[in-house]
């Protein structure tokens, strides 16, 4: 079974992409959103406040995720110690998921920060999803309701998308000009092909 990894910047469309393989019967394994579960659990948030503090606590004591967005993507330091923190339980969750699956072609690992969390060795091919940066700025401001500025100072945190580009396996243009399905279609192709090899 071939490992995929897609990844794409804030904004790029790649929750869009990871659905239309999974129209195609793919398994996908969501790993931003097992990173906000692992924050419901109690041991896990012990350490994340004890890592930001507690003011990332709302009214009900648990921990709310846009105050901690408002920490880590304005301290570095911070934002590396909370991916420190998760990051290995993802990877560990997803290997176990990923037994589930060992009849199937392959399977894809929908992630925002593949590179920068330097996991990219788990994975056998890697899908980028391209998007311009004004475009990505202007879905994301529509989609979340934040300011522009706090959308360029997350894109801070990202890797360049023409450097992200230059790594994966595969690009996937999502521009609003080019259409994706075929572009999925045939990367699905492409890598049920190359699953024989694993």
């Amino acid at each position: 079974m071939l490992k995929a990894g897609l990844t794409g910047n804030i904004g790029s469309g790649k929750s869009i992409i990871s659905e239309v393989f999974s129209t195609l019967g793919v398994p996908v394994y969501h790993a931003d959103k097992v990173s906000r579960d692992l924050l419901l659990d109690p041991g896990i948030k012990a350490e994340v406040v004890t890592l930001l503090g507690d003011s990332i606590l709302n009214g009900n004591n648990e921990i709310d995720r846009p105050k901690v967005a408002a920490i880590v993507f304005w301290d570095k330091e911070a934002l590396m110690k909370l991916n420190a923190l998760l990051h290995p339980r993802v990877i560990h969750d997803f290997l176990h998921w990923c037994q589930d699956f060992d009849d199937r072609p392959y399977i894809i690992q929908e992630a925002a920060i593949i590179y920068e969390s330097h996991v990219e060795s788990i994975f056998d091919k890697i899908i980028h999803v391209s998007c311009p940066d004004e475009i990505a700025i202007r879905r994301v401001v529509k989609r979340d309701g934040i300011d522009e500025r706090l959308v360029l100072q997350r894109m801070q945190f990202q890797m360049k998308n023409e450097v992200k580009a230059g790594l994966a396996d595969f690009v996937i243009l999502n521009d609003d000009k080019e259409m994706v399905i075929p572009q999925v279609l045939s990367i699905h192709k492409k890598l049920k092909e190359l699953s024989i090899q694993y």
